[in-house]
């Protein structure tokens, strides 16, 4: 099996302890650098991983490591994963190959972090191979799926995206469905930049969806 970078590194949230043994050792030998913990609390808030594997779909709430990708492991349970995907970045159910799960990493990794590049938008600049995201070179924290759609926003500046095309890019929805997912998270992310000195940056396009503006002045 192809090895993923060395330097990859990789938090295990998992309540049974024969689980979490046997993918922190796989993953380690598959070149992630492993840090396991039973329940979720005693992730070190510091850190700043990679990507988050998380065992307890319950837990999303309490999870603030940065802006890692976050993938859950849960039941085969249409609501629970319905809101999962409203905060994580993939959800696979129990039980499940140890195959697919390295390539749902994998995956996400490739699609969040392009290495190498900055989108810089003058006094906004996202990081996008650190999952950063700076005002006046000031970092902003922002959960995992607020940096997603702030990312999409910032890729297309002068663009109204619909709320079915963020639903379809951020969340991997492939069908519409009756959801306030996109203005939480967009009233969040507008609420942290104006926070750190942007206010207006993030526009409600009455009826249509959403565009990123650059206030006035």
């Amino acid at each position: 099996m192809a090895t993923v970078a060395a330097m990859t590194a990789l938090m295990l949230a998992e309540p049974e302890a024969s689980v979490r043994g046997f993918l922190a050792q796989q993953l380690a030998s598959d070149g992630f650098d492993v840090l396991a913990f039973e329940h979720p609390d005693d992730l070190p808030r510091a850190a700043e991983p990679d990507v988050l594997v998380l065992g307890d779909p319950e837990a999303l709430d309490r999870c603030r490591v940065g802006n890692c990708a976050v993938i859950v492991l849960g039941r085969a349970n249409a609501s629970e994963r319905v809101r999962a995907l409203e905060h994580c970045d993939d959800y696979l159910t129990r039980p499940f190959a140890y195959e697919e799960l390295v390539a749902r990493i994998r995956a996400v990794l490739r699609r969040r972090s392009p290495r190498g590049e900055l989108l810089d938008l003058g006094e906004l600049v996202l990081d996008r191979a650190a999952r950063r995201v700076l005002v006046r070179g000031r970092e902003v924290r922002l959960a995992s799926k607020e940096y997603a759609l702030l990312l999409r926003m910032a890729q297309d500046p002068d663009r109204v995206l619909t709320r079915e095309q963020l639903l379809r890019d951020v969340w991997g929805y492939r069908t519409f469905v009756p959801t306030r997912t996109v203005e939480s998270h967009a009233s969040r992310v507008r609420c942290k930049l104006a926070a750190a000195g942007l206010p207006g940056w993030i526009v409600n396009v009455w009826s249509v969806g959403y565009k990123l503006r650059p206030a006035a002045g």
